[in-house]
């Protein structure tokens, strides 16, 4: 059991970490997609189009009528949550600025389990895990942010 604990041991953080942003990330980015239109890239298979992007014609009313965040109108929450869908996870896959997108989407995620979707804990609490991970322990050697960090030192 020793050796096993020992060899679980030697998985690199910079894995753990890359494994955690690339997931997040494509978690936010597929469900930013669903509030959009004009762009379209897949992190998983590699697809691209680009146009204008501009809101999906039922953004607005999935705000409306089944996200209804108290405090926010559902014009500024669905441009809010589809800008932040796309911006933060990039940041987070590219390893830019990761510990502040990984609180900003955990903020969202809290949002969301708060006012939106209470019953999907199981869900938010494996994003949160994932967030936090980030936040506490930064994105690991594959990302910008180490490369910045190594210049400044």
């Amino acid at each position: 059991m020793a050796q096993a604990i020992e060899l679980c041991k030697r998985i690199p953080y910079s894995l753990v970490a890359f494994v955690a942003r690339f997931s997040i990330a494509a978690v936010f980015w597929k469900s930013g997609q669903t509030k959009v239109e004009g762009l379209a890239i897949d992190l998983v298979d590699g697809t691209f189009q680009l146009g204008v992007p501009h809101l999906s014609a039922s953004a607005i009313p999935l705000f409306t009528d089944e996200y209804k965040l108290p405090l926010l109108s559902p014009e500024l929450a669905a441009h809010g949550a589809a800008f932040a869908e796309h911006l933060f996870p990039l940041l987070i896959l590219l390893g830019l600025a990761t510990r502040f997108s990984a609180l900003a989407l955990l903020a969202m995620t809290l949002v969301i389990e708060i006012f939106v979707y209470p019953d999907a804990y199981p869900t938010h609490g494996v994003w949160a895990a994932c967030l936090l991970l980030l936040v506490s322990q930064g994105p690991g050697r594959l990302s910008i942010d180490h490369l910045i960090a190594r210049h400044y030192q």
